[in-house]
């Protein structure tokens, strides 16, 4: 086998099962196209059917397998039930996208609502954490391991101004990154995150939709001068989920155009 087969055989996901939250739209629609075009069966979920069933045709429509489940991540009880299906008709998850966001409130701290800042909580950290029990207990069950990635961002590490509450969940991404990567390390059970800067999504179009605040404000903090397109991030995704990072875990791997540096 030369060098190239070697490589293209780590990221074939054949017989391999995905669960990707947020996936009706933007960067989660991207990583489980991405997924299911090199082998996965991806299990879709976001709040909304309507648009997961929108991308469950573009991957059936190219010869993939999808399933879609709808699903409100920061509701415990869709949780649970997520998982009873996922139980009820899959043996196993290899990996695990935690995508599903949500940014209720875009202004300064001392104007919060306890309201946005519970429903901010409840997708971006609190689903992200028992979605991830839920997944790993059946990886661990299984005893073949898997891959989980969370999608963090870089207001993670470096707040942006308007954006507090949605920056400190981002912040306990992070934190419940590392924490799990060590507790499920001896069950070969990776956890890893990707930390996205501004990326051209119907999410960011608050932002990146403002000509003012793109021009004088996001692009000159950008050092590659523009923004991301979901297929930009998904990559990242993928060499994390693939066994390519077999010796990777714990890692947050930022895709922003330089932001950072």
């Amino acid at each position: 086998m030369d060098k190239n087969s070697a490589f293209l055989k780590q990221i074939d996901f054949t017989g391999k099962t995905a669960l990707v939250t947020g996936a009706s739209r933007g960067i989660g629609e991207a990583i489980a196209l991405s997924l299911a075009s090199l082998g996965a069966e991806v299990i879709l979920v976001s709040r909304k059917l309507e648009g997961l069933t929108a991308v469950e045709k573009k991957i059936t429509a190219s010869g993939g397998k999808a399933t879609s489940i709808p699903c409100n991540t920061g509701n415990m009880n869709e949780i649970d039930n997520l998982f009873s299906q996922i139980r009820g008709k899959y043996e196993k998850i290899d990996i695990l996208v935690n995508n599903s966001a949500t940014n209720p409130f875009f202004g300064n701290n001392l104007d919060a609502t306890e309201s946005a800042w519970d429903k901010t909580f409840s997708v971006n950290l609190k689903g992200y954490f028992f979605i991830t029990q839920h997944a790993a207990k059946i990886m661990k069950e299984k005893g073949m391991g898997g891959s989980i990635v969370n999608i963090g961002s870089v207001n993670g590490i470096r707040p942006t101004p308007m954006q507090g509450m949605y920056s400190i969940t981002k912040a306990g991404v992070i934190s419940m990154t590392q924490s799990f990567a060590k507790e499920l390390a001896p069950f070969k059970i990776r956890v890893n995150a990707v930390l996205p800067g501004m990326t051209d999504t119907k999410f960011s179009s608050v932002m990146t939709q403002n000509p003012e605040l793109l021009n004088k404000f996001i692009l000159p903090s950008i050092p590659m001068g523009r923004i991301a397109q979901p297929d930009e991030i998904s990559g990242a995704v993928i060499y994390l989920v693939s066994d390519a990072a077999s010796y990777t875990t714990g890692s947050c791997i930022t895709v922003d155009g330089g932001i950072l540096a």
